[in-house]
């Protein structure tokens, strides 16, 4: 085992050269070492302040360590963490009907990731497909949207379109048939009497906050009735407050069977996930078909219960819009001095910056520079999704240093 003279390791350099030494380089993160977080705000090692903008994907929608979800954990963690599915706790049922009663659904299946909650609504498609619709065995597709991003295990990505995601990882798992996001008539051709369900992100989060063309998700929700096949929204970095509903798809007045959640729905605190939706649908699986050991363990449920109570107040949900019409309004006002285009729906945005300006990469240091964080994503977009906690104040803190770092 390593042993430090001098103690462990405090500074930004070695601390860096630690985890460059000892981990896996699946990540190129920015050169900043976090040693403490609250509200919007977090502190390097070397004792300066950032404002956060990423929101850790929208994992941190209520802030770093919002006090009632810090409590819930702080409770929970005195009596029991974890049974396994193999014994009833006095969390589950609750956490299972609160979070059926905030999203307008009928049951619930809890994961821990959103990968998981994702490889979830697959496997019930798939089976509700032979079980019910009646789709020849071995046979069943779902049709997917290009640019998608909805985690990175191996059959996730054996749908995806990005290469950096594909590369080395096949043989792939078959059964999806990808069409470009936002072209119904590309989706209406796509979808046959094999199509279990259409998988779709209401907005496409990593591929930079694309926002589909107005009538686009109403459309899918036709289609996939006239098919009599499943639609399943990724709600888990749209949903619950981020885009100033509950769920991103509440804005087109269109409901899915099936969601998939998880980020926010883990307060931060801890991964909790959930596949939630129809009940007739989630009714195929059986005990011992699919399973969790950690999935809806009495910690996750404590904190997501205290979430749901957070979200059942809509006060996050006002924020968001609130402080996301200002985010627009300021991000508007850069197009054509440093930015090439914005997309905003909330308190969620995607930035283009120009050829002739910064890469993603370089503004994202420059933010940090600034003290701000944020991350870039396809090299010249930056997103930001701060919490929905922060002030107007921070919130322009924020784009004030974006100004400067896109003008300069």
């Amino acid at each position: 085992m390593t042993t430090f003279a001098d103690g462990p390791p405090t500074t930004t350099a070695d601390l860096i050269a630690l985890d460059e030494r000892w981990s896996a380089h699946n990540y190129y993160p920015l050169p900043v070492v976090i040693a403490h977080a609250e509200g919007a705000w977090v502190t390097d090692v070397a004792g300066r302040r950032h404002l956060d903008f990423l929101s850790g994907y929208s994992a941190l929608n209520f802030g770093h360590r919002h006090p009632a979800l810090v409590a819930a954990a702080v409770e929970q963690l005195g009596r029991v963490t974890l049974t396994s599915r193999a014994f009833h706790h006095d969390q589950f049922g609750l956490f299972c009907q609160e979070l059926a009663e905030l999203t307008g659904t009928e049951k619930v299946l809890p994961m821990n990731s959103g990968a998981e909650a994702v490889e979830s609504a697959i496997k019930v498609a798939r089976k509700w497909a032979y079980r019910v619709k009646g789709v020849p065995d071995g046979t069943a597709e779902i049709v997917v949207a290009a640019s998608n991003f909805h985690g990175r295990t191996t059959t996730v990505v054996s749908f995806s379109t990005d290469r950096t995601a594909r590369a080395d990882f096949g043989p792939f798992t078959p059964g999806f048939v990808v069409v470009p996001f936002g072209d119904s008539a590309a989706l209406a051709e796509a979808i046959s009497e094999r199509t279990a369900a259409v998988l779709l992100e209401p907005i496409q989060g990593e591929a930079g906050v694309i926002i589909p063309p107005a009538g686009y998700l109403a459309e899918a929700r036709r289609l996939c009735d006239e098919a009599g096949a499943l639609l399943i929204a990724d709600e888990i970095q749209s949903g619950l407050a981020r885009t100033g509903q509950v769920l991103a798809l509440d804005h087109d007045g269109v409901r899915a069977d099936l969601y998939t959640l998880g980020k926010a729905l883990g307060g931060g605190i801890l991964p909790v996930s959930a596949l939630v939706g129809r009940a007739d649908v989630l009714d195929v699986l059986r005990p011992g078909e699919h399973g969790s050991t950690f999935g809806g363990n009495p910690l996750a449920c404590a904190v997501g219960r205290a979430v749901v109570r957070l979200l059942a107040t809509g006060e996050f949900q006002e924020r968001a819009r609130v402080l996301g019409a200002h985010l627009h309004d300021r991000l508007t006002a850069l197009v054509g001095h440093g930015v090439e285009a914005v997309r905003c729906r909330g308190l969620w945005a995607g930035v283009d910056l120009p050829a002739a300006g910064p890469s993603g990469r370089d503004a994202s240091e420059a933010l940090m520079s600034r003290g701000v964080l944020c991350k870039e994503t396809h090299e010249r977009t930056l997103r930001f999704a701060p919490p929905l906690v922060i002030t107007e104040p921070e919130l322009d803190r924020g784009l004030d240093a974006l100004e400067q770092v896109v003008n300069r």
